[in-house]
């Protein structure tokens, strides 16, 4: 296990203390039980922007040399791989036997441990789900060192709690993710997409609800928007055949459009820019979301399941266009989170957003999973 002290490490503006790599979950829980001060468990550090800032950092503990497929059972299309496991290095390994893990995001070198702990995902999520969907066992590491497993290496398991979606999106503050347990699907035979250019938000809602009221069954629904106009991409992936049906079914539907061999080189990736937002929205709602974005905004959204990326411009107030975006889109179960922004930005803007009413709730499970409040200390809602 390497341990370096960390001068250099920066945290999205926090220098931790000291920096530790254990390469198995039994020096996870060695180091947990041996420091009493804050810890802030990280993969990659792909996405350590996607939480609030943490109150202190006393220690950095990165999952990285927990690289290890522990298992592949092709029949039963599920794979058990450690925390550390590189997405695209698992995806590899995998495509030897024709078979995936349907997750997509973009985020080069992303781990499995900091997916989940993200709870990151792409524009697939329309067809497969998310990380909660597609995690069906978890091992973590709690914050007095003691190890808990949940779920199984079966599809289907009814034993016990589902731990597992309750780590997904918790960025470390409840336990330290060393293990996870996947459903996998065959890789698709074909793929195809077919291209349509949106001229307002109006039309980009229209064409979206279509597509979700019909008998089309895209992988993807993608829509890239400039801040005035865009273009939609639906993606097909199936036999050959059905590709080609559906991608002359869905010109047909939406009165035209383009059918091409692959999705464009933007397909899937999220937008760059000083200060990028996370929406979530209801889906139907897409145009009044589109409509609230400061001037200047633009991204990527997933138009059928109400999640959009984007980038809005800092040169005027943040804090005060974020709440303004926040009000205009909260009645439609609207919200926004910071997942990017410069150090002095962040320092004064709200990175969550107002707390729900199961604040209270969440707040119990953190006392129950970490009464010291020593894992990843304010990076969650409200500042657990």
């Amino acid at each position: 296990m390497a341990a370096v002290h960390s001068e250099n490490t920066v945290l999205a503006g926090v220098v931790p203390g000291n920096e530790v790599t254990p390469s198995s979950a039994g020096e996870v829980a060695e180091v947990l039980r041996a420091t009493t001060g804050t810890v802030v468990p990280v993969g990659a550090g792909t996405k350590t922007g996607w939480a609030a800032l943490p109150a202190s950092c006393d220690l950095l503990l990165r999952t990285t040399a927990l690289n290890r497929v522990v298992e592949h059972v092709p029949g039963d299309l599920v794979v058990v791989a450690e925390a550390g496991v590189a997405l695209a290095t698992l995806q590899g390994q995998l495509a030897e036997h024709n078979q995936m893990l349907a997750l997509d995001p973009p985020e080069p070198g992303a781990t499995l441990g900091g997916i989940v702990s993200a709870n990151a995902s792409g524009p697939r999520r329309l067809r497969y789900g998310t990380a909660r969907d597609l995690l069906i066992g978890v091992t973590v590491v709690l914050a007095d060192g003691t190890t808990a497993r949940s779920g199984g290496k079966v599809v289907k398991n009814v034993a016990g709690y589902d731990l597992g979606k309750l780590y997904t999106g918790a960025h470390g503050a409840l336990g330290v993710v060393v293990s996870t347990t996947w459903r996998l699907h065959p890789l698709p035979a074909a793929a195809g997409a077919v291209v349509v250019p949106v001229p307002d938000a109006a039309s980009a809602g229209r064409l979206a609800i279509r597509v979700a009221r019909s008998t089309l069954t895209p992988t993807a629904v993608e829509l890239r928007w400039d801040g005035s106009a865009g273009e939609l991409v639906l993606l097909f992936e199936n036999i050959q055949a059905s590709v080609d049906a559906q991608s002359a079914a869905a010109i047909e539907l939406l009165g035209g459009g383009e059918s091409v061999a692959g999705p464009p080189s933007w397909f899937g990736s999220r937008p760059t820019g000083e200060m990028v937002l996370r929406i979530a929205y209801v889906p139907a709602a897409l145009p009044q979301v589109l409509s609230a974005l400061p001037a200047g905004s633009s991204g990527t959204a997933s138009a059928c399941t109400g999640v959009a990326y984007m980038s809005v411009p800092t040169d005027g107030d943040p804090g005060e266009d974020l709440a303004a975006l926040r009000a205009a889109i909260a009645p439609h179960d609207g919200s926004a989170v910071v997942i990017a922004a410069p150090d002095d930005v962040r320092s004064g803007i709200d990175h969550w957003g107002p707390t729900p009413d199961s604040f209270g709730l969440m707040t119990r499970v953190k006392d129950q999973f970490d009464p010291g409040r020593r894992l990843s200390p304010g990076r969650l809602l409200g500042g657990l």
